[in-house]
């Protein structure tokens, strides 16, 4: 059920992304942004799609706020694979965007995909209810910008040039942010939609970022770079604190176990119309782990 409804969002927040992308026309920066948020196994737009369809929200509505969600991914991954940051030349087995065009273009793809995120939220076709809109852009600022993912690639990159190592309570703030805070916006934003209580889905949220990140560490270590369309090691090199490192290998996965039955239990008041989501969390730690 899982993989069908993954493979289903990823279609049609791909053919969305092509829609709102025609009128840009054919600049290099144009050409870029659809380079940059094309592939990908789309999850936070998945859990944006079935938290709205938890919620009595339609397909046709809740692609808006996916679409929205993966241009500011792709946003964050183009400026995250720069020299002055991680450096990579490869993003899912593709010339990464400063080395297929330069590094100006990719910062200026980044950019334009970020302000593409809030203009698709701010549309009315996201929801008839301004008061929502508003609430959709302000909580994506929030996650994205100095309280979120901004903040945890700071702390992220601080930290290559510390006196000393991470603690795990610092490597888990760093990591609630940099990965955690998109994934919890877009397991709550359905609920935001359907001007919902977001409790249990934040809960869920934040449980299942913080397991989806043990699972890069541990791929970061285990992990095929064929399979992954990236390099591997690279923490290990840089000599970053990870899970990995602070826990061991097994405890990581172990508690990457114990996260999942976190995110399961937190959608427990849903019941069984909830399974899609529960199988969301299980293939977290499952990819090549």
């Amino acid at each position: 059920m899982f993989q069908d409804r993954l493979a289903e969002v990823a279609a049609r927040v791909a053919a969305h992304l092509g829609e709102v992308m025609t009128p840009l026309g054919e600049e290099p920066v144009a050409e870029g942004m659809r380079y940059a948020s094309a592939g990908g196994k789309r999850l936070r737009a998945f859990l944006v799609m079935e938290g709205a369809r938890l919620h009595g929200m339609t397909d046709d509505q809740a692609i808006w706020a996916a679409s929205a969600v993966e241009c500011l991914h792709a946003y964050s991954l183009v400026h995250d694979d720069l020299p002055c940051m991680d450096d990579d030349d490869l993003r899912r087995g593709l010339p990464t965007v400063h080395r297929k065009w330069d590094e100006a273009t990719a910062v200026l793809v980044g950019d334009a995909l970020q302000s593409l995120c809030f203009e698709l939220l701010a549309r009315e076709e996201c929801s008839p209810d301004p008061q929502v809109r508003a609430d959709l852009v302000l909580s994506m600022a929030r996650a994205a910008g100095a309280q979120g993912m901004v903040l945890g690639q700071a702390l992220d990159i601080a930290a290559e040039s510390a006196a000393r190592s991470l603690t795990l309570d610092e490597i888990t703030r760093l990591q609630a942010g940099k990965t955690g805070a998109l994934i919890t916006w877009s397991a709550t934003c359905g609920a935001r939609l359907a001007g919902a209580e977001t409790t249990a889905l934040r809960a869920y949220g934040d449980a299942l970022g913080l397991a989806f990140q043990i699972a890069d560490d541990v791929l970061d270590v285990e992990g095929d770079p064929e399979a992954l369309g990236k390099a591997v090691g690279k923490d290990a090199e840089a000599g970053k604190a990870t899970f990995v490192s602070l826990l061991g290998m097994d405890a990581a996965k172990g508690r990457a176990r114990e996260l999942v039955d976190v995110a399961c239990e937190a959608l427990s008041g849903y019941g069984a119309e909830a399974e899609c989501l529960r199988e969301a969390a299980r293939f977290v730690i499952a990819r090549e782990m």
